[in-house]
């Protein structure tokens, strides 16, 4: 053990002790690349693989089902993290998997079922038309943007987020429809294999990893009424409790900003459907005080793995409580 490992898991013991005042970290992770991808800047097998080291030899990582039922009970080890993956996509199970097995360790998969054998979300749509567009600019009618260039790496991230930022918060339709001309526009054929597969999604269930509710088509909530928000949360779980044959007890709010993506109205719902927790998309650590239906995550962007465990410790000390209609999101 190095003397900088040594010095990180000190403090991390100071900054997450066990017990009852135990600070339970959330990873949430997209995708694993077989390879670097400079365009959309997503996490590669191989950082991914020395992340994993790290968290082993650094922190107690543990099943996100177990992670909260001791997080209730007061008795999580000190340094405790659970690992999340949200949408499903194939490199999952195809890179992810392998790499959790090799390190022994547990993930939690949500999985929007709408996508499952074939299907794309609409920002990979963007993403992928964006990659191949010829360039040097090309105009999005629909949202009034005009000359975006993209005759460089650099121009084609802005695009993408610049495109993205514009559509996310459309209605289901209209963001498709957007995605779709913009494939249309770009003109070149685009991946119908980024999303798992039918029997990708049982081998992860076979390997013991949990598979969580995500929706079925990946909506912001609150730009959907309530009992639209029943029926995609309602059937996205019946679909993946009969495809896997196993329970689904945890859920994700797709996008997960408390307040902007969902409301109180959709931490009802998740709880009267008998779901025993939730995570959204706003950072910290949580705590014995949180909402169990609105446990925070946390981004792993470094790829180097001290500064990965620093700025988890930075993340288990450093945030606030958030409140969601009255109510505490964490601390």
């Amino acid at each position: 053990m190095t003397l900088a490992t040594t010095m990180l898991r000190l403090g991390a013991a100071i900054a997450a002790p066990g017990g009852a005042r135990a600070k339970l970290a959330i990873l949430m992770y997209h995708r694993v690349l077989p390879q670097p991808d400079a365009l959309t800047g997503e996490i590669d097998a191989h950082a991914f693989d020395r992340q994993l080291a790290a968290l082993r030899e650094c922190f107690n990582v543990l099943p996100l089902a177990e992670s909260v039922e001791r997080l209730r009970r007061g008795s999580l080890p000190p340094r405790a993290v659970a690992i999340t993956f949200d949408d499903g996509y194939a490199d999952n199970v195809e890179v992810a998997l392998p790499a959790l097995q090799r390190h022994r360790l547990h993930a939690t998969f949500f999985i929007a079922t709408g996508f499952l054998d074939g299907g794309r979300m609409f920002n990979d749509t963007v993403i992928e038309a964006v990659r191949r567009m010829p360039g040097p600019t090309f105009d999005v009618p629909a949202l009034d943007l005009r000359h975006i260039a993209v005759g460089t790496m650099d121009e084609k991230r802005a695009a993408i987020g610049r495109v993205l930022e514009s559509v996310k918060y459309l209605d289901m339709q209209s963001r498709e429809d957007v995605a779709a001309q913009i494939a249309r526009i770009g003109g070149q054929p685009l991946p119908d294999d980024l999303m798992m597969r039918t029997d990708q999604l049982r081998a992860l269930a076979a390997a013991g990893m949990e598979i969580g509710g995500h929706t079925v088509n990946h909506p912001i909530l609150t730009r959907i009424d309530a009992d639209r928000a029943r029926q995609e949360i309602q059937a996205n779980r019946s679909a993946l409790e009969s495809l896997t044959g196993k329970p689904v007890r945890l859920f994700a709010y797709p996008n997960g900003i408390p307040a902007q993506d969902y409301s109180a109205v959709h931490v009802a719902i998740v709880r009267e459907l008998g779901f025993v927790a939730a995570v959204s998309t706003s950072w910290g650590a949580a705590t014995r005080n949180c909402d169990e239906f609105q446990l925070p995550r946390f981004t792993p962007w470094d790829r180097e793995p001290n500064r990965f465990v620093a700025r988890l410790l930075h993340n288990l000390v450093a945030r606030k409580p958030i409140v969601l209609d009255g109510v505490e999101a964490h601390a």
